[in-house]
């Protein structure tokens, strides 16, 4: 496995592309090998089990404010019958998973080099389907943000702009006693999906929703989060990163604001899922599991997400447990 000094020799520079054999579409998962996961089922001592899945229907009204409510409709064909079906179903619009269709780059196009022309809705290249099939499975590490802060009498809000560089996401693991082992699943709290849902719908309208704890765009994080090997990183944020974009190392020459849409520039998901095909996760749910963690004195744990088969999807619902 090439450092991420390595890859700036790789075509794209900085890219992963040719790492995991020609045509590859699952990127960093391809790290979840099976002697990693059956090392990681070794980790459940206790059989307690935490979902990580808000409900579907958890962040509406949707802070970006591009999906529309979710309509569930219930049926009965007789009275001893129930079937139902769902209408504005988007499958990021809770806790989810990106594909690696889901965001390109302005210079190099999407992970692999597909072009933004062919990355169309007849295509399936680069779909959620392809981690579906397996699921993504291996042992999860969670880093505690707001706790190490409040332990080291740093201020700290959930509604602010606190970039979390690579030396920040060191002293949190050496404050947990975390060590890495390659192929590991990133789960990072930052408590930002506990307030905006302690909100009520009326306050969250009122919230700036582009104000959130995150990684900072910088490329030393794509560098500590390269060479640990990480599988999957996931937060409870809207993005992973911080929002919004204040100093990044990720601007081009392309970059424009969209007609229409989130304004992706400068932002860390260019890299992450264009250039190094990382599996990136969003508004999960850390704040039982934290609490255990911070008990026991344990944040390492079997983690397992089953993204819907949805042949050629975006995105998907994670589906995720961690099981201590």
């Amino acid at each position: 496995m090439p450092t991420y000094s390595e890859l700036a020799g790789a075509v794209p520079p900085w890219s992963s592309w040719n790492v995991f054999g020609p045509g590859d579409e699952r990127g960093t998962v391809n790290r979840l090998t099976p002697d990693r996961v059956a090392a990681a089922a070794a980790l459940v001592k206790t059989g307690r089990r935490f979902g990580l899945d808000y409900p579907v229907d958890a962040f509406e009204p949707y802070p970006t404010g591009t999906r529309r409510p979710l309509q569930h409709h219930v049926f009965a064909n007789n009275p001893l019958h129930r079937d139902d079906w769902l209408d504005s179903f988007y499958l990021q619009a809770s806790t989810q998973i990106d594909a690696l269709r889901h965001i390109g780059h302005p210079q190099h196009g999407f992970y692999g080099g597909l072009s933004a022309e062919d990355n169309n809705a007849d295509s399936a290249a680069l779909g959620i389907h392809n981690w579906a099939d397996s699921g993504i499975t291996g042992r999860g590490v969670l880093l505690d943000v707001p706790r190490f802060f409040e332990r080291e009498g740093r201020d700290y809000s959930t509604e602010a702009t606190i970039p979390l560089d690579a030396d920040t996401l060191d002293a949190i693991a050496d404050s947990q006693r975390v060590e890495w082992r390659g192929g590991d699943i990133l789960l990072l709290r930052t408590a930002w999906a506990e307030r905006y849902l302690a909100k009520t719908p009326d306050q969250r309208r009122a919230t700036p929703w582009r104000l959130s704890p995150g990684l900072a765009q910088r490329e030393s994080v794509l560098r500590w989060l390269w060479d640990r090997e990480i599988a999957m990183v996931a937060a409870d944020n809207l993005a992973v990163e911080c929002d919004p974009v204040i100093d990044s190392d990720f601007r081009t020459p392309l970059d424009e604001p969209p007609g229409r849409g989130v304004d992706h520039s400068g932002m860390l998901h260019r890299p992450l899922i264009a250039l190094l095909g990382m599996a990136v996760g969003e508004l999960f749910r850390l704040g039982e599991l934290a609490e255990d963690c911070a008990a026991d004195g344990v944040y390492e744990f079997f983690f397992t997400a089953k993204p819907l088969y949805v042949v050629g999807g975006v995105g998907s619902p994670a589906n995720a447990m961690a099981i201590k």
